[in-house]
């Protein structure tokens, strides 16, 4: 298996959430109301899953691999590209995180007006984006890689994911430690 399997395979479950953000986008436009829960479990999931350990698989491991080779410009500009995509999709889910805070503190109107604006930047980032991964950049860049360096990549990404849930819940203590006082 080449480094794009796990990624792409991470893709299909990124696309899953676009897509119920997609259905929550109309709901908003149509209604004017905001599922804050939703939008709460999207944030995490954006924050965690999508970003941090998806994104963080590319960043950390496969471009900075990449960087390492010689690329032409075209394909070096691509991974540019798709870090500021990422840098992107981070402010962007915090503007979801404020209308929803906005939302939920008694500011309907507007907090839905953000939350819809954030969930259409969103959404139409994520499915640009995968499309440019899957279909353009992963296949140029697996021929930059021999099949050594994919292995080890798809081990370094096994490693980075076991680690993955113990950062996520020593968050989540320290979070919780540091209400207490």
């Amino acid at each position: 298996m080449q480094p794009r399997g796990p990624l792409m395979k991470e893709h299909r479950v990124i696309e899953r959430m676009v897509e119920r953000l997609a259905r929550e986008l109309e709901r908003v436009r149509s209604s004017n109301e905001l599922d804050a829960g939703l939008v709460r479990t999207a944030v995490d999931f954006f924050r965690v899953y999508a970003d941090r350990t998806h994104h963080g698989k590319e960043e950390e491991i496969l471009f900075r691999g990449l960087d390492e080779k010689p690329l032409s410009a075209e394909d070096r500009a691509a991974m540019q590209d798709l870090v500021e995509e990422h840098r992107v999709g981070r402010r962007t889910v915090g503007e979801l995180e404020a209308a929803a805070d906005r939302y939920e503190a008694g500011d309907r109107d507007r907090g839905s007006q953000a939350a819809a604006e954030a969930l259409s930047k969103l959404v139409d980032l994520y499915r640009r984006h995968i499309v440019k991964e899957d279909k353009s950049f992963f296949p140029a860049a697996m021929g930059h890689l021999d099949d050594e360096e994919q292995q080890a990549m798809l081990a370094e990404f096994d490693a980075f994911d076991r680690g993955m849930i113990h950062e996520k819940y020593e968050h989540v203590v320290e979070g919780v430690e540091g209400g207490a006082e």
